[in-house]
């Protein structure tokens, strides 16, 4: 997978959507419960019951927001002895989830430090060029609508899931859909993966639809062994949503500017 650092697309207008949303993403990264484990190595039995009471409570479940499907015994976030040893005490739950509301919330949930920069990293290199295009109240919308698009497209396909499903991909990937139907011929700055890291200039389209074809590819458990663990059919949906979206906008978007050749390799650093 190659790994974008810059887009050659400027801007007329300061993302303030974009940070922002950046900036509530490492927030409530850093107040979730069970992160001090993710950043010390610390994962231990208390550090984890405590983060699974939060993603249950918090989290999108596939079979709740389908089938209104709620849980009778939800973790407590405390640690207790049991007859099949030490483990996570379960309890009725103390409070009324809203199934429709935890995928807003979970928008904003991530499992690790590598989960949580690789989405903010798509967000801020993508994201400023289609809220510079949306308007800063239109691309708020347009984000939370991917988003749900996203949850409730990867819930039907898999309804009797229990597992939480949590992160801004599904709604980072509308907006990856969203370049890629307005801006497919700015060009990108990736670093490619080749004994060494190979930084490239290489067009949106091209960028993108690499990345959209192997979530696609993924999706189907193709080629990848934690199929189960990575939601990548809400990547896909929230992609096309966002593709969608934006389709109708592309007549009136500004072309971005238009490098005369493809630089690689030594030549790229002195750009």
């Amino acid at each position: 997978m190659v790994i974008p650092v810059h887009d050659v697309n400027p801007v007329r207008r300061t993302p303030y959507v974009t940070y922002a949303l950046i900036a509530a993403n490492v927030l409530v990264f850093l107040v979730t419960p069970g992160t001090a484990g993710s950043v010390s190595g610390d994962n231990g039995l208390s550090q984890l019951c405590h983060l699974q009471a939060f993603l249950d409570h918090y989290a999108v479940v596939p079979q709740e927001l389908i089938h209104h499907r709620m849980p009778g015994l939800v973790p407590t976030g405390e640690t207790g002895v049991g007859p099949q040893g030490t483990g996570c005490v379960v309890a009725p739950p103390d409070y009324d989830k809203s199934p429709a509301l935890s995928v807003l919330t979970a928008m904003f949930l991530h499992g690790s430090w590598l989960h949580l920069l690789g989405n903010m990293l798509f967000l801020l290199i993508f994201g400023n060029n289609i809220e510079d295009r949306l308007g800063h109240l239109r691309f708020t919308l347009f984000y939370v609508v991917c988003g749900y698009a996203a949850a409730y497209g990867f819930a039907y396909l898999n309804g009797d899931s229990g597992d939480p499903l949590i992160g801004a991909s599904g709604a980072i990937a509308g907006v990856l859909g969203a370049y890629l139907a307005l801006y497919p011929k700015a060009r990108v700055w990736v670093l490619v993966p080749f004994l060494v890291f190979l930084p490239l200039r290489l067009p949106a389209w091209m960028v993108l639809g690499f990345w959209f074809a192997l979530q696609a590819v993924y999706s189907s458990g193709e080629g990848v062994s934690d199929a189960g663990t990575v939601a990548y059919a809400a990547h896909v949906v929230g992609f096309l949503a966002g593709m969608l979206l934006a389709w109708p906008l592309r007549a009136g978007t500004p072309a971005p500017p238009e490098p005369r050749r493809l630089l690689w390799g030594r030549q790229a650093r002195h750009i």
